[in-house]
């Protein structure tokens, strides 16, 4: 028999690395006095709000057991070792932000960050049903977009 997995859990583990972005954003958006790089910054933290709030109403959402593993602590092994990589388990949004002197610097850490947004949407993806999975398969068309807004940026600074 297949063990069942609370997705719930997961989609939580996602919504603190939305948290972690948007702590991130604001607070690189106070480091610069261009008005330019405080509005892209406060721009990027408004969408990661946003994000969560997506990300909330799908967790409240799903069902108890949303995801069938095939053996107990598969899905949730896996999902940590993904969340719980140096990215996010050692360092917050503040530390990140004291490394950022730069506005290509802090565009650098945004487009990582979003990458790693998409990475953890796409491996959760599978796990959800049929409605869930198109309310997350949207999150990563506005990672993607955030990384396209970001890439085009970049360019302006190298």
């Amino acid at each position: 028999m297949a063990n069942l997995f609370n997705a719930a859990e997961v989609i939580d583990m996602g919504i603190e690395k939305e948290k972690k972005r948007r702590d991130f954003y604001g607070l690189v958006a106070a480091k610069f006095k261009e008005q330019e790089m405080i509005e892209l910054f406060s721009k990027l933290r408004d969408w990661e709000e946003e994000h969560i709030k997506k990300f909330t109403q799908i967790r409240d959402s799903v069902e108890e057991s949303e995801a069938t593993e095939s053996y107990e602590g598969e899905l949730g092994a896996y999902m940590k070792a993904v969340i719980d990589d140096m990215l996010y388990k050692q360092v917050s949004g503040a530390a990140f932000s004291k490394h950022v002197k730069d506005p290509l610097t802090a565009i650098r850490y945004g487009i990582t960050f979003e990458k790693d947004a998409i990475l953890f949407f796409n491996e959760i993806l599978r796990y959800m049903i049929p409605h869930n999975r198109e309310s997350v398969q949207k999150l990563i068309d506005e990672e993607k977009g955030h990384i396209i807004y970001l890439s085009e940026l970049k360019r302006k600074y190298e």
